[in-house]
């Protein structure tokens, strides 16, 4: 009788690595040009991943500067209908203030003296820069400047009590040059 060899149950079976290659072959890791395909693989998807990541940085820093500008723009239409307004409660014609601010001539706002001042309206320094100041923008120089510039001119319509007012806001961006106008048509009220 012969004792049967009893084999204990590992759970699996071990795969012979070797079957059919030559043990010297085998036991070799990758080669150098395997090396080199494999790392150049991974840099190529990195620099797509990184290529990717900074074209969506930059359009959303666009699209930012876009708001604001929409913004600024919208607001300088904004201090010509206030200053309308405002020359109207006096008695005044708002668009005799601003005769000197043509296209080639367009003019800023100086928002430190009050609407019916003559200074209120006028020529800008600094090609119009709009400037930060706790937050609100400016045309103040000793603050931070913003990028932006904005400038308002107009353009008379048949008779002198309509007027178009345009509002243009401007800023650079990486190697371009970007601008978002505004216009509106205004009416004097003083006949």
């Amino acid at each position: 009788m012969q004792k049967e060899k009893i084999q204990k149950n590992s759970g699996f079976t071990p795969t012979p690595m070797n079957i059919g290659v030559s043990s010297a072959k085998a036991e070799r890791g990758f080669t150098l040009v395997e090396t080199l395909v494999a790392i150049s693989i991974f840099t190529v998807s990195v620099i797509s991943l990184m290529f990717v990541l900074s074209n969506g940085i930059t359009g959303t820093k666009f699209a930012n500067n876009k708001i604001i500008a929409g913004y600024l723009a919208q607001e300088g239409i904004e201090y010509v209908r206030n200053m309308r307004d405002t020359y109207a409660l006096s008695g005044d014609k708002f668009n005799s203030k601003l005769e000197s601010c043509k296209k080639e001539d367009a003019c800023g706002f100086n928002d430190t003296v009050f609407v019916t001042d003559n200074k209120f309206i006028s020529k800008c320094d600094n090609d119009c820069k709009l400037y930060i100041n706790n937050g609100s923008y400016t045309y103040t120089v000793s603050s931070e400047d913003s990028g932006f510039t904005r400038t308002i001119w107009m353009d008379k319509i048949n008779n002198n009590n309509e007027v178009k007012i345009f509002s243009k806001v401007k800023w650079t961006q990486g190697s371009g040059e970007y601008d978002v106008t505004l216009s509106e048509n205004l009416f004097d009220w003083i006949e």
